[in-house]
């Protein structure tokens, strides 16, 4: 027997067991279901094309060599040598759990708090609109994915196994679900005991793992780096350092420049979030289906192209919350999240402009590296004063956006700080780039793709900021080490290498396999 896919389609009352799938499955091959024998389900989405919405399974007959569920398991960390690993996103995390498999030790430094500990500080955040700058959306344990949703689809299927990654989480206790759901997530009251497991793991085969540990410098012999610097003076020493430090800590480009480690402009997008309530969305996705039981939260991905720039939704968080994620006092950043039910009344997506460096680089004041860092921070700190501190975000109702007006008031928002009616477009064009512009031609375009789109009750926040990194630190595509900094590697999102916790969750493993080719490399050469 083939062990060819089987597509099925099935209406949105029909019976979705196993026995009924295997049944259906069989028919359409022509053969009985005892034939066929068990199968096993690859991926479950719902299919809302041509007017009509149902349930498409693809499924295939289950093979009798079953590999090993969550790959190679973790060995005793005894290797002899260390792995300095800065930063406890999943990008270190997952390149710590590689290293494990392989039994090489290593430290994961991470300046922000242990998961509960960061909760109280979020709190802090959304409710009392005290920024720390070493806990809060972005940084802590599991880095900014932790408590802003936890989508985990990528697009990034050629630089790694996705299947391993989500394999590890379920084995970490997210649900096991998120294996065959088409776009899996897991949800922000479930990541913090899926992030916590997966340390403990870590830490049970020897894995060290220090929170509330600043990193201010990287100790090097010549063009080798041979560890890093705490802020109270500590010198922690490594065969190899591992950078993977997110998007948002700005000081790390600022730390790996002073060390000499060769970086680069890199382009980013830059925009608002767009709120709706859900059930408005789901009438768009759904139409006469909207609110039947097995349909979730509706969710939508645009993309358009305005004058040679991409105008895309970003982060969909269907039946989700808009949250803070500012970083850093006098600045203003939002950002979405969703628990692992979606229930929230609301429906909010990132809606931003793609920019290259040629965007701004002749720009006065944003020219050099660093240039798309300080442009963010411009933005970010003409949304503070246009909410008027406090982390009140500045809005207007969409209608108003698209002619070119301010709103007198503003709706109803799952944004818990506040809304206040601001000039949008004045806080948007404050970086000298013509973001608004885009943003509001696209979104003519989008309310003719999606009717009832531009609804009255439809509002944008700013701003959405921290989409990806604006620089790229540089490195080798063979051995993953900086060009100009021997055993440094630059990792996942912050490196400018990856775009969410999957595809930077893959990052970390593909950094720790060349760490281990280089090992092995020096282990053949010493025994020579």
């Amino acid at each position: 027997m083939s062990d060819a896919t089987i597509d099925l389609l099935l209406e949105l009352d029909d019976d979705e067991s196993i026995e009924a799938l295997t049944r259906r499955a069989a028919r359409k091959r022509g053969i009985s279901a005892v034939r066929l024998g068990p199968i096993e389900v690859l991926k479950r989405s719902i299919d809302a094309r041509r007017g009509k919405v149902r349930i498409r399974y693809l499924v295939r007959q289950k093979s009798r060599e079953v590999p090993e569920f969550g790959g190679a398991a973790l060995k005793r960390c005894s290797d002899g040598r260390l792995v300095v690993i800065v930063g406890g996103g999943p990008a270190g995390l997952f390149c710590a759990y590689q290293l494990a498999r392989e039994g090489i030790a290593s430290v994961v430094l991470e300046r922000g708090k242990k998961v509960q500990p960061r909760r109280r500080d979020l709190k802090g955040l959304t409710k009392g609109g005290v920024v720390d700058a070493d806990s809060n959306y972005c940084f802590g344990e599991g880095g900014a994915g932790t408590y802003s949703d936890g989508k985990l689809y990528t697009r990034a299927h050629k630089r790694g196994d996705v299947r391993d990654v989500i394999e590890v989480l379920v084995k970490a206790g997210a649900p096991e679900n998120i294996l065959t759901d088409a776009r899996p997530h897991i949800g922000s009251n479930k990541l913090p005991k899926v992030v916590t497991s997966l340390r403990e793991q870590l830490e049970d085969v020897g894995v060290q793992f220090r929170f509330g540990t600043k990193v201010v410098a990287v100790e090097k012999t010549g063009d080798r780096v041979t560890g890093v610097r705490l802020a109270d003076g500590e010198v922690i020493g490594g065969d190899a350092v591992v950078m993977a430090t997110g998007h948002s800590a700005r000081d790390v480009y600022t730390m790996l420049g002073e060390a000499g480690a060769a970086m680069e402009s890199k382009g980013f997008a830059l925009g608002v979030r767009i709120e709706h309530p859900q059930p408005t969305i789901n009438r768009i996705q759904y139409g006469k289906a909207a609110g039947h039981p097995k349909l979730p939260a509706a969710s939508y991905r645009l993309v358009q192209d305005v004058r040679g720039r991409g105008v895309f939704s970003f982060c969909m968080c269907p039946g989700g919350w808009i949250v803070p994620a500012s970083t850093e006092a006098g600045g203003l950043v939002v950002n979405g999240m969703s628990l692992s039910k979606r229930d929230s009344p609301y429906a909010n997506s990132g809606m931003v402009v793609g920019l290259e460096p040629s965007d701004w680089q002749d720009v006065p004041g944003l020219g050099g590296v660093l240039g798309g860092v300080e442009l963010q921070r411009r933005i970010e700190r003409a949304a503070w004063q246009g909410g008027g501190g406090g982390l009140v975000a500045p809005a207007v109702r969409l209608r108003d956006f698209l002619s070119s007006g301010q709103s007198s008031d503003v709706p109803p928002t799952s944004y818990v700080p506040g809304l206040k009616p601001a000039d949008i477009d004045g806080i948007l064009e404050s970086g000298g780039i013509p973001i608004a512009e885009r943003l509001r031609e696209a979104f003519g375009v989008f309310g003719s793709k999606l009717r009832g789109f531009v609804a009255d009750d439809a509002v944008l926040v700013g701003v959405e900021s921290r989409t990806s990194a604006p620089v790229r630190v540089l490195r080798d595509r063979e051995s993953l080490q900086s060009p100009s900094l021997r055993a440094l590697y630059p990792c996942g999102e912050g490196a400018g290498y990856a775009g969410g916790i999957v595809s930077a969750a893959m990052d970390g493993i593909r950094v720790a396999r060349a760490i281990t080719t280089a090992y092995k490399a020096d282990s053949n050469a010493d025994a020579s």
